[in-house]
């Protein structure tokens, strides 16, 4: 599944990166060749964070699906 994006803050990434480590499945965020394990505060810190970003699940929960809606840049793509 992936899903676009928006961080606005340091607090959002932190909200953010903690319901991703939560998740027992991989789950990488990106932007245009650069990827990021979405599970590291620095990495996702790193990015820029003006950009809309995209978010890659390599599993389903439900709990960071909330989180993920919540900061959606636009619908999500199977």
């Amino acid at each position: 599944m992936e899903m676009k994006i928006k961080l606005s803050g340091i607090q959002e990434v932190k909200e953010f990166v903690t319901a991703a480590g939560k998740c027992d499945f991989d789950i990488d965020i990106f932007y245009n060749r650069v990827v990021i394990d979405a599970k590291s505060i620095l990495g996702v810190l790193s990015m820029d964070l003006a950009r809309v970003l995209t978010v890659r699940c390599y599993g389903v929960d439900e709990e960071f699906w909330k989180v993920l809606e919540k900061f959606a840049a636009q619908k999500a793509v199977a």
